[in-house]
């Protein structure tokens, strides 16, 4: 059955297949960008700018990637900067190899696994939580890039920051989406002190669209930075300020000068494996890579690659998996310095074939976790992730690639601001809960010096010769995982351009609830989800901003935004 919704068809109207056996795709409304060598997608077009000039200029992947977030931190403050983290997978052209980089915050080493209970022993108020000290980690964005720039960068680190500078110095217009969220009422970030102090002009007014914003305090911050490294953030001033504004208020950090001059980023192979007649290559636990191979190798196990956009059965196997995925993902990924994470048990393949027997063409009850080989006795999760983060995804002309998504969790992470940026609230990533019903303890529960569990997924796709074919991420908090999911399918099962398989309505399918863009799916094919199970309605959990790039015949770079929000994918000429 081939049902196909008006909006969807206007979604994809207008263009020749891609690959033999797909369905008939049309060209999406936002046409993708093309570039023989060298291309950037990013989440606002002054970051992709800074990045284009550092490829111009003679600069590596990992250099633009520096001056991309220096830029994003300044003009998409409310998804990421100095004070968060990140997660980066680099493919080097080389070697090929692909490495993975763990800038994930970190828990000061003093917190303890109640760190979000309140005197009664109950979880504390999430937003309480998210405005308070206690919700940032040891930032990790800064020292992730500097050791990635140390081993792959070409540019000289002081020459990384000029763009941003400017901008900071100079001003910037303000841009819808940052307006937005700058005047709504329903973010209890842009309410905080610091945060009305920033966005606030002369005359009382906030910031509109079209307003110039400056931010010398950033610019400074900046300087320091590209003078001294990045122990300009871990040691002196700065650091002394972070510690001084996270112990204000009612609910204190516990964050010391050693906490932040200890932090060390991480750096190892790439989780791979092989799908299909690719390769799959995400970062390592906390972040939730395995969760996404995972639900790739089982919808290997249904048809979804000979239907496509336009059939509600697709949609429904799609939703199966991830629900499936996420059962799985909120029971046993963590910090591997912490828990065992069972990554060979989760994909072995038999557990892989069995988990994907529950993936039919209805939806039935919401699945519970599997029990894969090596899994640990942990206890249930009821970790909170809201949506927010940025993907970028960088190609240099040597065929480098930087595939990152960095965030400082929610909107204005926590609304405390040092040095012209925010402070991340990442450890809400935590459960706030230590412990299940049972006593036994959360995979995810808060312990000294660890990493929160993460949703980030910048993933890279290698062909069958081992060679970069495609990278892909999102922003969106634990529907990360969807958005990912999603765009994956489009481009290799449905043969989908990467902008088109970015424009596909999102759906997020976890436990007993599919919140997804319900306009965008339309009235028919929403009704013929309805009639096998899957009762979508419109949620919070829609909001992706998926950045892509993949390799076409002749080497010919194709690369897609989501039109969701303010990026653009642009190469050199």
């Amino acid at each position: 059955m081939r049902l196909v919704a008006p909006l969807l068809l206007t979604l994809l109207a207008g263009c020749a297949p891609l690959a033999a056996g797909s369905p008939t795709p049309a060209v999406a409304a936002t046409a993708p960008a093309y570039a023989p060598r060298g291309m950037v997608a990013a989440a606002n077009p002054l970051a992709v700018e800074a990045g284009l000039r550092v490829l111009r200029d003679g600069g590596s992947a990992v250099d633009a990637a520096v001056a991309v977030q220096s830029v994003l931190g300044l003009v998409e403050p409310q998804s990421s900067g100095l004070g968060g983290g990140s997660f980066m997978t680099f493919y080097d052209a080389k070697t090929g190899k692909v490495t993975a980089y763990d800038g994930r915050e970190k828990a000061p080493q003093a917190a303890t696994p109640q760190l979000f209970l309140g005197p009664d022993g109950k979880p504390l108020n999430f937003v309480a939580a998210v405005l308070s000290g206690r919700s940032t980690g040891v930032p990790g964005a800064v020292g992730m890039l500097a050791q990635a720039q140390k081993e792959h960068g070409k540019a000289a680190w002081g020459t990384l920051f000029k763009d941003a500078e400017t901008l900071a110095d100079d001003g910037f217009t303000v841009s819808p989406r940052l307006a937005g969220m700058i005047n709504s009422t329903r973010i209890p970030q842009g309410q905080a002190p610091d945060a009305v102090a920033y966005f606030t002009k002369p005359n009382g007014q906030r910031y509109q669209a079209g307003d110039t914003l400056k931010n010398p305090a950033y610019a400074a911050t900046l300087r320091s930075l590209a003078s001294r490294g990045p122990s300009a953030l871990y040691e002196g001033p700065l650091a002394q300020a972070i510690v001084d504004r996270l112990r204000q208020g009612d609910l204190p950090s516990s964050m010391t000068l050693a906490d932040l001059k200890a932090y060390r980023p991480r750096s190892a192979d790439a989780l791979c494996r092989p799908w299909k007649v690719y390769t799959v290559c995400v970062p390592n636990p906390s972040s939730s890579g395995v969760s996404v191979i995972q639900a790739l190798m089982m919808l290997e196990h249904t048809d979804i690659a000979k239907r496509g956009p336009s059939d509600p059965i697709a949609w429904t196997q799609l939703a199966q998996a991830e629900r499936v995925m996420y059962a799985d993902r909120d029971r046993y990924i963590g910090d591997p310095s912490f828990v065992k994470v069972p990554i060979e048990g989760l994909l072995d393949p038999a557990y892989v074939a069995q988990r994907a027997k529950l993936i039919g063409e209805t939806a039935g009850p919401a699945p519970s976790f599997g029990l894969p080989k090596g899994a640990p006795a942990v206890g249930a999760d009821k970790t909170l992730e809201p949506a927010g983060t940025t993907h970028m995804v960088i190609v240099d002309p040597a065929g480098n690639v930087v595939s990152m998504t960095t965030t400082v969790e929610s909107v204005f992470g926590s609304g405390r601001m040092v040095g012209g940026f925010f402070l991340n609230n990442q450890l809400t990533d935590f459960n706030f809960d230590p412990t299940d019903g049972d006593g036994a303890p959360a995979a995810n529960a808060v312990a000294g010096g660890k990493r929160p569990r993460s949703s980030m997924v910048p993933i890279i796709v290698l062909d069958k010769d081992g060679k970069f074919l495609a990278a892909v991420g999102s922003p969106g908090g634990s529907a990360i995982l969807s958005y990912n999911l999603k765009a994956m399918i489009g481009v290799f099962d449905w043969g989908l351009t990467m902008q088109q398989a970015i424009n596909l309505p999102n759906m997020v399918a976890r436990g007993d609830t599919f919140s997804a863009d319900v306009e965008k799916l339309g009235p028919e094919m929403t009704a013929a989800l309805q009639a096998r199970g899957v009762a979508v309605k419109t949620g919070q959990n829609e909001t992706s901003g998926l950045h892509g790039v993949i390799v076409r015949p002749g080497g010919v770079l194709e690369g897609g935004a989501d039109p969701r929000r303010e990026g653009v994918a642009r190469g050199l000429e």
